[in-house]
């Protein structure tokens, strides 16, 4: 058991999570107005790939946007409905079903920064003007001022980072809050889990607040994490009172630290990835949908393995991107379809996948099987036993001293690295030398990786 010392609750300190963009994943039309018919029952499909995210270890299911939208899912119409380009409530219902079950928690994509146009509070707007219901819903400026509105006159507006596609929210409006906490808890009602809390680095702490006070008064339980990329971590998860937010110091530090010989920016990282744990358990990742796949950014397909070993010990909630665990591969662009890469549809079961992802895969089980083996990795503490440009050792400690050591060599020839403590190779190539002394060393061979115990 961890020595729990972050918020969450208990049933995150074992939680490894699988990742899927619904929409790519099951082949939805891109926009919605593209739909034949009223609705096609895609969702179906995703619950046939949950006996793969058991066999991957996974015990979480991280959905992507899954409620009515106009295109991407981000740009939500109805957060009570299931975007019909996937199915209705009844196959959503079925499978959270069909995941609990199998002891599957499933967390919800929430996008409450901003609306789609065509959302109901944001069409009244456009037809009944400054006297519309839901008028206080969105930041707007009406040329001329309120008083000189006409129909058809539409006003400016607020939006996500200049997408104009994007409305944005009003979060000092208390119809916003009530609005945002009655739809988590609609669906926590349902059989969700929690909520992936979609751009929260662009929505003020205490709207967050005020919505998470609100939401556990009836489900205690609830994961609630903050998408934050940038930024105070800490501050974002206790002022807004989430459980976590997403760690993207660490995930950028892995890629660029391996692809550039400089451990040291890893090192750096994991420090202040140290610090972050004492406050919260981040939501770790190597992947997800809005980024290149972490077999096409790293330049050394076998440093995969080193950024695995990395997720998988230290401190936090692990999170794999649907097709990761294959080594899919897919470069996100900077253009209209340019995320297409990183979402794509998946075949109607595991069976079709390629040979070929399988030892990515086995690694991939390899590694979570050995942090559900020591569940106290979630709220490790971690710390830097060497490090130099290509080579680096850390230690993560819990809190009854349990111990585990990583070595990671970019070294083109065989590497000795220090690691105070190592006693026997858990996962990973080479071996240890003057094992379980102040001198001990990992013999990697080019290249190499280890998880000891320490």
């Amino acid at each position: 058991m961890s020595d729990r010392r972050v918020p969450g609750p208990d049933w995150v300190q074992h939680a490894v999570f699988w990742h899927v963009y619904p929409l790519g994943f099951t082949g939805a039309e891109a926009h919605a107005e593209d739909l034949d018919g009223p609705v096609r029952h895609r969702l179906p499909h995703l619950a046939g790939w949950l006996d793969h995210a058991l066999a991957l270890g996974a015990s979480g299911l991280l959905l992507g946007p899954v409620f009515a939208s106009e295109t991407h899912g981000y740009d939500t119409v109805d957060h009570l409905r299931v975007d019909p380009r996937l199915g209705d409530d009844g196959d959503l219902d079925a499978l959270l079903r069909a995941a609990s079950e199998r002891g599957i928690r499933v967390l919800l994509d929430g996008v409450f920064h901003h609306v789609g146009r065509s959302h109901p509070a944001f069409r009244a707007v456009l037809e009944q003007g400054p006297s519309a219901p839901t008028a206080s819903w969105f930041r707007l400026r009406w040329p001329g001022g309120p008083e000189a509105w006409t129909p058809g006159t539409e006003p400016d507006y607020d939006d996500f980072e200049g997408h104009h596609q994007l409305v944005a929210l009003n979060h000092a409006d208390p119809a916003v809050v009530d609005h945002v906490a009655d739809v988590m808890t609609h669906w926590l009602d349902r059989g969700a889990a929690g909520w992936r809390l979609d751009a929260a680095y662009a929505v003020p702490a205490g709207f967050w607040a005020q919505v998470a006070d609100r939401v556990r008064e009836r489900h205690p339980d609830a994961y609630l994490v903050g998408e934050v990329i940038h930024g105070d971590y800490p501050a974002a998860v206790v002022d807004g009172h989430l459980d976590s937010v997403t760690q993207y110091e660490l995930w950028k530090a892995v890629w660029s630290g391996l692809n550039d010989g400089n451990l040291h920016e890893l090192a750096h990282a994991l420090g202040r990835h140290d610090e972050f744990s004492r406050t919260f358990a981040p939501l770790t990742f190597l992947g997800n949908h809005d980024v290149t796949r972490i077999a096409s950014r790293l330049d050394d397909p076998a440093h995969l393995a080193h950024a695995l070993a990395v997720l998988t010990t230290v401190a936090g909630t692990p999170c794999v991107y649907a097709g990761d665990e294959h080594a899919f591969r897919g470069v996100k662009e900077d253009r209209a379809g340019g995320d297409d890469a990183v979402r794509p549809p998946f075949p109607a079961s595991p069976e079709e996948l390629s040979p070929l992802g399988l030892p990515t895969f086995h690694l991939h089980q390899e590694l979570i099987g050995l942090r559900r083996r020591h569940a106290w990795l979630h709220g490790a503490r971690t710390s830097v036993l060497h490090v130099a440009n290509d080579a680096l050792a850390y230690a993560s400690e819990g809190g009854s001293g349990e111990r585990v050591v990583v070595a990671l060599s970019t070294a083109d020839g065989t590497s000795a690295v220090p690691a105070p403590g190592a006693r026997e190779v858990l996962a990973g190539t080479g071996r240890i030398l003057d094992a379980g002394t102040d001198g001990a060393r990992v013999e990697l061979p080019p290249g190499g990786w280890a998880v000891a115990a320490g």
